[in-house]
Protein backbone atom coordinates (compact mmCIF):
# COMPACT_ATOMS: atom_id res chain seq x y z
CA UNK A 1 0.00 0.00 0.00
CA UNK A 2 1.04 3.33 -0.46
CA UNK A 3 -0.33 6.89 -0.19
CA UNK A 4 1.05 10.60 -0.63
CA UNK A 5 -0.19 11.98 -4.38
CA UNK A 6 1.66 8.78 -5.95
CA UNK A 7 0.92 4.83 -7.03
CA UNK A 8 2.62 1.91 -7.57
CA UNK A 9 6.72 2.27 -7.57
CA UNK A 10 7.60 3.12 -11.47
CA UNK A 11 10.87 3.45 -13.36
CA UNK A 12 9.76 7.13 -14.06
CA UNK A 13 8.08 10.28 -13.00
CA UNK A 14 8.61 13.93 -13.27
CA UNK A 15 12.52 13.61 -12.98
CA UNK A 16 13.21 9.61 -14.13
CA UNK A 17 14.52 7.33 -12.30
CA UNK A 18 18.18 8.15 -11.96
CA UNK A 19 17.56 11.89 -11.16
CA UNK A 20 15.32 10.95 -8.49
CA UNK A 21 17.12 8.70 -5.99
CA UNK A 22 20.44 10.89 -5.68
CA UNK A 23 17.78 13.67 -5.06
CA UNK A 24 15.82 11.80 -2.46
CA UNK A 25 19.52 10.40 -0.84
CA UNK A 26 20.57 14.16 -0.59
CA UNK A 27 17.52 14.92 1.20
CA UNK A 28 17.36 11.95 3.56
CA UNK A 29 20.82 12.72 4.82
CA UNK A 30 20.59 16.69 5.06
CA UNK A 31 17.67 16.08 7.52
CA UNK A 32 19.86 13.67 9.54
CA UNK A 33 17.52 10.51 9.03
CA UNK A 34 20.22 8.59 7.99
CA UNK A 35 23.73 8.26 6.53
CA UNK A 36 24.66 7.55 2.59
CA UNK A 37 25.47 3.97 3.46
CA UNK A 38 22.78 3.38 5.72
CA UNK A 39 20.10 4.13 2.79
CA UNK A 40 19.00 0.79 0.71
CA UNK A 41 17.50 2.56 -2.23
CA UNK A 42 15.23 5.24 -3.31
CA UNK A 43 12.12 4.71 -6.05
CA UNK A 44 9.61 7.12 -7.29
CA UNK A 45 6.19 6.90 -7.61
CA UNK A 46 3.68 6.92 -10.24
CA UNK A 47 0.60 8.85 -10.29
CA UNK A 48 1.22 11.88 -9.12
CA UNK A 49 0.58 15.04 -11.05
CA UNK A 50 2.37 18.24 -9.35
CA UNK A 51 5.15 16.38 -7.90
CA UNK A 52 8.14 13.83 -7.61
CA UNK A 53 7.33 11.38 -4.51
CA UNK A 54 9.06 8.16 -3.83
CA UNK A 55 10.25 5.74 -1.20
CA UNK A 56 13.35 5.49 0.67
CA UNK A 57 14.30 2.51 2.12
CA UNK A 58 16.17 3.06 5.31
CA UNK A 59 16.51 -0.75 5.62
CA UNK A 60 14.48 -0.99 9.34
CA UNK A 61 11.82 1.49 7.59
CA UNK A 62 10.83 3.41 5.11
CA UNK A 63 9.79 7.00 4.45
CA UNK A 64 8.16 9.05 1.44
CA UNK A 65 10.41 12.17 0.15
CA UNK A 66 8.68 14.75 -1.90
CA UNK A 67 9.55 17.89 -4.42
CA UNK A 68 7.10 20.12 -6.40
CA UNK A 69 7.41 20.07 -9.93
CA UNK A 70 7.65 23.55 -11.82
CA UNK A 71 5.42 22.01 -14.82
CA UNK A 72 2.48 19.37 -13.57
CA UNK A 73 2.32 16.25 -15.24
CA UNK A 74 -0.58 16.82 -17.74
CA UNK A 75 -1.68 16.63 -21.08
CA UNK A 76 -2.05 20.72 -20.98
CA UNK A 77 0.66 23.06 -20.27
CA UNK A 78 0.36 24.17 -16.61
CA UNK A 79 3.26 25.71 -14.41
CA UNK A 80 3.31 26.49 -11.28
CA UNK A 81 6.32 27.72 -8.20
CA UNK A 82 7.74 24.93 -6.77
CA UNK A 83 8.03 27.21 -3.50
CA UNK A 84 4.70 25.67 -2.28
CA UNK A 85 6.11 22.87 -0.71
CA UNK A 86 6.71 24.54 1.83
CA UNK A 87 3.28 25.52 2.39
CA UNK A 88 2.49 21.88 2.10
CA UNK A 89 4.50 20.92 4.86
CA UNK A 90 3.30 24.02 6.93
CA UNK A 91 -0.11 22.56 6.45
CA UNK A 92 0.31 19.26 7.40
CA UNK A 93 2.49 20.16 10.36
CA UNK A 94 -0.64 22.84 11.63
CA UNK A 95 -3.32 19.78 10.52
CA UNK A 96 -1.23 17.48 13.06
CA UNK A 97 -1.68 19.72 15.88
CA UNK A 98 -4.83 20.52 15.43
CA UNK A 99 -6.14 16.27 14.99
CA UNK A 100 -3.50 14.56 15.79
CA UNK A 101 -3.69 11.61 13.69
CA UNK A 102 -5.11 13.29 10.68
CA UNK A 103 -1.68 13.44 8.65
CA UNK A 104 1.43 11.23 7.91
CA UNK A 105 4.26 12.07 10.65
CA UNK A 106 6.56 14.80 9.31
CA UNK A 107 10.53 14.17 9.45
CA UNK A 108 11.37 17.55 8.14
CA UNK A 109 11.59 20.27 5.55
CA UNK A 110 14.84 20.11 3.48
CA UNK A 111 16.25 23.83 2.56
CA UNK A 112 18.72 22.40 0.18
CA UNK A 113 16.76 19.78 -1.91
CA UNK A 114 13.71 22.03 -1.54
CA UNK A 115 11.29 19.02 -0.37
CA UNK A 116 10.48 16.80 2.96
CA UNK A 117 10.11 13.76 4.21
CA UNK A 118 7.44 11.91 5.85
CA UNK A 119 6.23 9.01 7.35
CA UNK A 120 5.22 6.12 4.46
CA UNK A 121 1.94 5.01 5.69
CA UNK A 122 0.89 1.22 4.57
CA UNK A 123 0.39 -2.14 6.11
CA UNK A 124 -2.72 -4.03 6.74
CA UNK A 125 -5.95 -2.41 7.43
CA UNK A 126 -5.12 1.06 4.83
CA UNK A 127 -6.85 1.44 2.22
CA UNK A 128 -7.03 4.33 -0.74
CA UNK A 129 -10.77 6.08 -0.56
CA UNK A 130 -10.85 6.30 -4.02
CA UNK A 131 -9.82 3.38 -4.88
CA UNK A 132 -12.56 1.66 -2.46
CA UNK A 133 -15.20 4.49 -4.10
CA UNK A 134 -14.20 3.26 -7.38
CA UNK A 135 -14.33 -0.24 -6.47
CA UNK A 136 -18.24 0.35 -5.30
CA UNK A 137 -17.58 -0.36 -1.71
CA UNK A 138 -20.25 0.49 -0.04
CA UNK A 139 -19.79 3.55 2.25
CA UNK A 140 -18.96 3.11 6.26
CA UNK A 141 -18.65 6.97 7.32
CA UNK A 142 -15.67 7.53 5.56
CA UNK A 143 -17.21 10.64 4.47
CA UNK A 144 -18.51 11.78 7.85
CA UNK A 145 -15.05 11.32 9.43
CA UNK A 146 -13.35 13.49 6.28
CA UNK A 147 -15.85 16.04 6.89
CA UNK A 148 -15.46 16.20 10.58
CA UNK A 149 -11.83 16.44 10.49
CA UNK A 150 -11.44 19.38 7.31
CA UNK A 151 -13.94 21.36 9.72
CA UNK A 152 -11.66 20.94 12.84
CA UNK A 153 -9.01 21.93 10.95
CA UNK A 154 -10.79 25.20 8.90
CA UNK A 155 -12.28 26.00 12.20
CA UNK A 156 -8.35 25.87 13.93
CA UNK A 157 -7.25 28.55 11.16
CA UNK A 158 -9.67 31.10 12.06
CA UNK A 159 -8.53 31.27 15.48
CA UNK A 160 -6.42 34.00 16.66
CA UNK A 161 -3.35 32.09 17.66
CA UNK A 162 -3.26 30.79 14.26
CA UNK A 163 -0.17 32.09 12.62
CA UNK A 164 -0.91 32.19 8.71
CA UNK A 165 2.50 33.83 7.85
CA UNK A 166 3.32 30.17 5.85
CA UNK A 167 0.56 30.59 3.34
CA UNK A 168 0.71 34.03 1.93
CA UNK A 169 0.38 32.54 -1.33
CA UNK A 170 -2.65 33.30 -3.18
CA UNK A 171 -0.74 33.22 -6.72
CA UNK A 172 0.06 29.67 -6.10
CA UNK A 173 -3.43 28.69 -5.52
CA UNK A 174 -4.35 31.22 -8.51
CA UNK A 175 -1.83 28.85 -10.54
CA UNK A 176 -2.92 25.72 -9.38
CA UNK A 177 -6.58 25.99 -8.65
CA UNK A 178 -8.39 29.10 -9.86
CA UNK A 179 -6.67 29.46 -13.75
CA UNK A 180 -6.56 25.65 -14.47
CA UNK A 181 -10.13 24.85 -12.90
CA UNK A 182 -12.34 28.13 -13.53
CA UNK A 183 -10.61 30.25 -16.34
CA UNK A 184 -9.81 27.47 -18.56
CA UNK A 185 -13.40 25.82 -18.06
CA UNK A 186 -14.68 29.47 -18.89
CA UNK A 187 -12.90 29.72 -21.96
CA UNK A 188 -14.14 26.47 -23.63
CA UNK A 189 -17.52 27.10 -22.03
CA UNK A 190 -18.24 30.95 -23.01
CA UNK A 191 -22.34 30.96 -22.29
CA UNK A 192 -21.20 29.67 -18.97
CA UNK A 193 -17.89 32.49 -18.46
CA UNK A 194 -20.13 34.92 -16.90
CA UNK A 195 -20.75 32.75 -13.43
CA UNK A 196 -17.29 30.90 -13.80
CA UNK A 197 -15.07 33.94 -14.14
CA UNK A 198 -17.30 35.27 -11.15
CA UNK A 199 -16.44 32.29 -8.91
CA UNK A 200 -12.91 32.88 -10.26
CA UNK A 201 -12.66 36.29 -8.68
CA UNK A 202 -14.54 35.41 -5.51
CA UNK A 203 -12.31 32.55 -4.39
CA UNK A 204 -9.39 34.92 -5.43
CA UNK A 205 -10.30 37.74 -3.17
CA UNK A 206 -10.88 35.53 -0.06
CA UNK A 207 -8.56 34.62 2.58
CA UNK A 208 -10.30 34.12 6.06
CA UNK A 209 -9.65 29.70 5.98
CA UNK A 210 -6.51 27.85 5.60
CA UNK A 211 -7.65 25.92 2.71
CA UNK A 212 -6.05 22.47 1.40
CA UNK A 213 -6.60 23.20 -2.01
CA UNK A 214 -6.77 19.15 -2.72
CA UNK A 215 -9.37 17.22 -0.70
CA UNK A 216 -9.67 14.52 -3.05
CA UNK A 217 -10.34 10.89 -2.23
CA UNK A 218 -6.84 9.91 -3.98
CA UNK A 219 -5.27 11.85 -1.17
CA UNK A 220 -6.87 10.02 1.46
CA UNK A 221 -5.94 6.84 3.38
CA UNK A 222 -8.16 4.92 5.37
CA UNK A 223 -6.40 3.70 8.17
CA UNK A 224 -7.92 2.00 11.47
CA UNK A 225 -7.37 5.81 13.25
CA UNK A 226 -9.39 7.60 11.01
CA UNK A 227 -8.63 9.32 7.79
CA UNK A 228 -5.06 10.71 6.83
CA UNK A 229 -5.38 13.94 4.68
CA UNK A 230 -2.30 13.81 2.04
CA UNK A 231 -0.97 16.38 -0.56
CA UNK A 232 -1.83 19.89 0.73
CA UNK A 233 0.72 21.85 -1.90
CA UNK A 234 -2.19 23.76 -2.56
CA UNK A 235 -2.82 25.11 0.87
CA UNK A 236 -3.40 29.01 0.92
CA UNK A 237 -5.71 31.45 3.26
CA UNK A 238 -8.74 31.47 0.87
CA UNK A 239 -12.45 30.38 1.03
CA UNK A 240 -13.71 27.13 2.97
CA UNK A 241 -16.21 26.47 0.47
CA UNK A 242 -13.55 25.21 -2.05
CA UNK A 243 -12.22 22.86 -0.06
CA UNK A 244 -15.96 21.27 0.72
CA UNK A 245 -17.23 21.75 -2.82
CA UNK A 246 -13.62 20.04 -3.97
CA UNK A 247 -14.33 16.86 -2.08
CA UNK A 248 -18.32 16.70 -2.61
CA UNK A 249 -17.53 17.03 -6.40
CA UNK A 250 -15.52 13.64 -6.18
CA UNK A 251 -18.36 11.78 -4.84
CA UNK A 252 -20.67 13.32 -7.04
CA UNK A 253 -18.43 12.40 -10.19
CA UNK A 254 -17.69 9.08 -8.94
CA UNK A 255 -22.15 8.81 -8.46
CA UNK A 256 -21.88 9.31 -12.60
CA UNK A 257 -19.23 6.40 -13.20
CA UNK A 258 -20.97 4.14 -10.21
CA UNK A 259 -24.35 3.90 -11.39
CA UNK A 260 -25.49 0.91 -8.56
CA UNK A 261 -23.55 3.51 -5.80
CA UNK A 262 -25.40 6.68 -6.97
CA UNK A 263 -27.53 6.52 -4.28
CA UNK A 264 -25.39 5.87 -1.57
CA UNK A 265 -22.28 8.27 -2.70
CA UNK A 266 -24.82 11.22 -3.31
CA UNK A 267 -26.22 10.56 0.36
CA UNK A 268 -22.59 10.00 1.42
CA UNK A 269 -21.81 13.79 0.15
CA UNK A 270 -24.72 15.19 1.84
CA UNK A 271 -23.35 13.01 5.34
CA UNK A 272 -19.71 14.86 4.54
CA UNK A 273 -21.61 18.12 4.66
CA UNK A 274 -23.66 17.51 7.81
CA UNK A 275 -20.37 16.66 9.59
CA UNK A 276 -18.48 19.70 8.46
CA UNK A 277 -20.84 22.01 9.14
CA UNK A 278 -20.84 20.96 12.95
CA UNK A 279 -17.69 23.16 13.02
CA UNK A 280 -18.53 25.84 11.20
CA UNK A 281 -18.35 28.93 13.62
CA UNK A 282 -16.16 31.17 12.09
CA UNK A 283 -19.05 32.49 9.60
CA UNK A 284 -22.95 31.92 9.10
CA UNK A 285 -23.27 28.44 8.15
CA UNK A 286 -25.95 29.08 5.81
CA UNK A 287 -23.79 31.62 3.73
CA UNK A 288 -20.70 29.11 3.29
CA UNK A 289 -23.25 26.53 2.24
CA UNK A 290 -24.49 28.82 -0.61
CA UNK A 291 -20.97 28.88 -1.95
CA UNK A 292 -20.63 25.58 -1.98
CA UNK A 293 -23.26 24.84 -3.75
CA UNK A 294 -22.62 26.83 -6.22
CA UNK A 295 -19.32 26.08 -6.54
CA UNK A 296 -19.92 22.17 -6.82
CA UNK A 297 -21.00 22.51 -10.36
CA UNK A 298 -18.76 24.80 -11.64
CA UNK A 299 -15.94 21.97 -10.10
CA UNK A 300 -17.74 19.54 -12.02
CA UNK A 301 -17.64 20.67 -15.39
CA UNK A 302 -13.80 21.50 -14.65
CA UNK A 303 -12.79 18.23 -14.10
CA UNK A 304 -14.24 17.42 -17.29
CA UNK A 305 -12.99 20.00 -19.15
CA UNK A 306 -10.40 21.94 -17.25
CA UNK A 307 -7.19 21.33 -17.47
CA UNK A 308 -6.80 17.85 -15.10
CA UNK A 309 -10.14 16.00 -16.55
CA UNK A 310 -10.63 12.98 -13.74
CA UNK A 311 -9.23 9.41 -15.88
CA UNK A 312 -12.28 7.12 -14.93
CA UNK A 313 -14.85 8.76 -16.58
CA UNK A 314 -15.65 7.41 -19.93
CA UNK A 315 -17.03 9.82 -22.74
CA UNK A 316 -20.54 9.35 -22.45
CA UNK A 317 -20.39 9.76 -18.74
CA UNK A 318 -18.12 13.05 -19.63
CA UNK A 319 -21.38 13.93 -21.76
CA UNK A 320 -23.28 13.57 -19.02
CA UNK A 321 -21.41 15.32 -16.24
CA UNK A 322 -21.15 18.20 -19.09
CA UNK A 323 -24.57 18.62 -19.17
CA UNK A 324 -25.79 18.37 -15.73
CA UNK A 325 -23.33 20.37 -14.31
CA UNK A 326 -23.62 23.11 -17.35
CA UNK A 327 -27.41 23.07 -16.75
CA UNK A 328 -27.21 23.64 -12.46
CA UNK A 329 -24.08 26.63 -12.91
CA UNK A 330 -26.25 29.64 -14.38
CA UNK A 331 -28.67 29.24 -11.09
CA UNK A 332 -27.62 26.50 -8.36
CA UNK A 333 -29.92 25.92 -5.39
CA UNK A 334 -28.85 27.35 -2.43
CA UNK A 335 -29.36 23.95 -0.19
CA UNK A 336 -26.66 21.36 -0.44
CA UNK A 337 -29.69 18.60 -0.08
CA UNK A 338 -31.05 20.29 -3.03
CA UNK A 339 -28.56 20.35 -5.64
CA UNK A 340 -27.38 16.70 -4.50
CA UNK A 341 -31.23 15.58 -5.30
CA UNK A 342 -31.05 17.48 -8.24
CA UNK A 343 -27.97 15.74 -9.59
CA UNK A 344 -29.14 12.60 -8.57
CA UNK A 345 -32.60 12.91 -10.85
CA UNK A 346 -30.39 14.60 -13.48
CA UNK A 347 -27.73 11.99 -13.71
CA UNK A 348 -30.42 9.19 -13.58
CA UNK A 349 -32.01 11.14 -16.37
CA UNK A 350 -29.04 11.82 -18.57
CA UNK A 351 -28.01 7.25 -17.86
Amino acid sequence: MQGQDGGAPSGGSGEDAEAFEPRARRLVVDLGLASGDEIRGAEPLSGGVASDIGIVDLGDRKVCVKFALAKLKVAAEWRAPVRRGRAEYAWLAFAGRVVPGAVPRLFGWSEAENGFAMDYVGGAGVALWKARLLAGAQPAGEAEAVGDRLGRIHSASTKPDFDDAPFHNAEDFRALRIEPYLLFTAGRHPELARALVTLASELDAANTVLVHGDVSPKNILLAPTGPILLDAECATMGDAAFDVAFCLNHLVLKAAHVPDMRAPLLASAAAFWRSYAAHVDFEDAAALERRVAALLPALMLARVDGKSPVEYLTEPERSTVRAVSAALIPSPPDRLDDLLTRIGTDLDHHG
